[in-house]
């Protein structure tokens, strides 16, 4: 039984008796983190209108016996106000929040990559710069990275081989591009443009990211999303929200987005990624990973 301190980000609260709340943090040093606040549902608490989701904070916490117990919050960043009224950011936001959550199931085990990731990509949302829809696919392949589940781009999926400059079909079950001579039957075509964003996503560069045009990014967010829900083997419930402008392709966990024909070529334009000026915050213990 002790104190400790660390930062987190609010990923979701859960009601808890009349008055207090159950927050789940993603924090730096301790992963994913359950603890009781008391009292913040009542008006006069010291800090509940801290503890709200997509609230980058300063925690310090009491060890309990089933669950902790936050005793001192500060706000680090209040990405909230920069989210909550803007529909597209808002949706985006909650996606990489589910994401983050889905991907610790392990409380109390180590996720610091996942939390600088997370932290970079709300400030990216709330700073209103970069796309919400680019930034949103940016950390899902980068999150899928992290949890040893990146899709294979520029080499086969199954044998390895480099493509020139990429293989002409992808495979969720396959693990992403897969050569002519390993393609499994249902693996699509997705066009150059499309394989083009999916890189620039992967790596960062903003540069032929926002010069995509509506069919690739649509294309690809349907392979990024389908290619996730495929590894946690259940449907995210905040993607279908996100607005995308002209729709995203459903996803068929057995395979591939559905509103793409299997060995058909598109016909979209190109894509790339850059690094993001910090917000403002009253503390910061940490950067985030710049998407």
């Amino acid at each position: 039984m002790g104190f400790y301190r660390d930062t987190g980000v609010v990923l979701r609260l859960q009601k808890l008796g009349e008055a207090d709340r159950i927050v789940t943090f993603l924090t730096h040093r301790h992963g994913k983190v359950r603890a009781v606040a008391k009292g913040v549902r009542r008006t006069s608490s010291r800090f509940g209108a801290r503890l709200e989701p997509f609230g980058h904070v300063d925690l310090q916490l009491h060890t309990g016996r089933s669950l902790d117990i936050v005793t001192q919050v500060q706000t680090v960043d209040a990405f909230g106000g920069g989210l909550t009224g803007d529909y597209p950011r808002y949706t985006a936001g909650c996606a990489l929040l589910e994401t983050a959550d889905r991907l610790t199931s392990e409380e109390g085990e180590p996720a610091r990559e996942l939390f600088l990731l997370l932290v970079g990509a709300l400030r990216g949302l709330a700073g209103g710069v970069r796309d919400p829809y680019l930034v949103l696919d940016a950390f899902l392949l980068r999150a899928m990275v992290i949890a040893g589940w990146a899709p294979a781009i520029t080499e086969c999926a199954r044998c390895g081989v480099e493509g020139a400059p990429y293989h002409r079909r992808f495979s969720v079950p396959a693990g992403g591009a897969v050569c002519d001579h390993c393609r499994p039957s249902g693996a699509i075509v997705p066009s150059e443009p499309t394989w083009r964003l999916l890189e620039a996503l992967r790596s960062g560069d903003w540069d032929t990211a926002e010069g995509t045009d509506a069919a690739a990014r649509r294309d690809t967010a349907g392979l990024v999303a389908a290619h996730l829900q495929w590894h946690l083997e259940r449907t995210l419930r905040s993607l279908p929200l996100v607005d995308r402008r002209g729709g995203v392709p459903r996803v068929d966990l057995t395979g591939t987005p559905l509103d793409v024909e299997p060995d058909e070529t598109h016909d979209p334009t190109e894509g790339h990624l850059r690094p993001e000026e910090p917000s403002e915050g009253a503390r910061r213990s940490e950067p985030g990973v710049p998407l």
